[in-house]
């Protein structure tokens, strides 16, 4: 499988999102999306488990433009391993209006470390998804951990509902801020009320440096974007979910496209539905204003804040 053929299932992100009705705060962030090469100028990574389509700098600002966000936070693909040099280019060609989040092995040199944070890099991610990555032993990525702290940087964790236990005190164990991805990848056929997300909730209301992002309802959803009585109003089965964490945690809660919506087979999400998806999880202007402006300027442009 080489850099330009495609793996055969996955989607290509949705080329004519529609224009949302709903009109976000001034100075709202995409708190979550990607760059995907393209492969000719930044080659994937070649223990990656998929080739995805191209999707570079100029697509996603666009797509920031067209549905109203102000920056974007781009986080590193998985296709693209420890190399970082697709993801830094778009934080150098956005005018300061992105910040990012960086996929880094233990070698690394501190000189490395202090380049990326120049670029813009203001985290890691680790991803515990056993389908999209290789197992990283614990105590390569608590070391990781402790130097990055020192640069004030946090840790992306990236898991789903059934690993939070045997998990858990890895996680309580890092000395960052902690941002969790997709609240965890709830099992939404189960009871918002059930077992399984009363530990989530647990694991961020006994654990005040947990931040959770309420974004991807497309790859949690068992209802589908199917709109009803003609409403802009799809994935559902999501709401309560992702409504419940916002309320509960207003100072500790992202959204983020996740565009280009890497690995899906089922279906594309519309961009422009996913920002209508917004109002029923943050019901309230003052909810938008924490979750879209007040967040992710206080994680990422911390200095703008003070």
């Amino acid at each position: 499988m080489n850099s330009f053929e495609k793996t055969p299932g996955w989607l290509d992100w949705y080329a004519k999102p529609s224009q949302p009705a709903f009109v976000l705060p001034p100075g709202a962030v995409d708190a979550h999306c990607h760059v995907f090469g393209p492969g000719a100028e930044f080659p994937y990574a070649p223990e990656r488990k998929y080739t995805p389509c191209d999707a570079g700098k100029r697509q996603l600002y666009a797509l920031r433009d067209q549905l109203g966000f102000a920056r974007n936070v781009v986080v590193q693909a998985t296709c693209h391993g420890a190399d970082n040099r697709a993801m830094v280019d778009a934080l150098l060609h956005s005018g300061g209006l992105a910040r990012g989040v960086a996929t880094v092995r233990r070698d690394i040199a501190d000189v490395e470390l202090r380049a990326l944070h120049e670029a813009g890099v203001r985290g890691v991610r680790f991803n515990f998804v056993k389908r999209l990555v290789d197992f990283t032993p614990r105590d390569e990525l608590m070391e990781i951990a402790g130097r990055i702290a020192k640069l004030g940087w946090h840790v992306v964790i990236y898991f789903e509902a059934q690993d939070l236990p045997e998990l858990w005190d890895f996680f309580t164990a890092l000395p960052t801020t902690v941002v969790v991805d997709h609240m965890g990848r709830p099992d939404v056929s189960l009871p918002v009320d059930g077992p399984q997300f009363a530990l989530f909730e647990r694991f961020m209301r006994e654990h005040p440096n947990v931040w959770s992002k309420v974004s991807c309802p497309e790859r949690l959803s068992l209802s589908g974007p199917r709109a009803l009585d003609g409403e802009r109003h799809a994935y559902r089965d999501v709401i309560p979910f992702a409504r419940r964490i916002v309320e509960q945690f207003p100072d500790r809660v992202l959204w983020g496209t996740d565009w280009p919506h890497p690995n899906l087979k089922d279906h594309m999400p519309d961009d422009g539905l996913l920002v209508d998806f917004i109002p029923h999880i943050a019901p309230t202007a003052e909810l938008q204003r924490k979750l879209l402006v007040d967040n992710p300027m206080r994680l990422y442009w911390p200095e703008e804040t003070r």
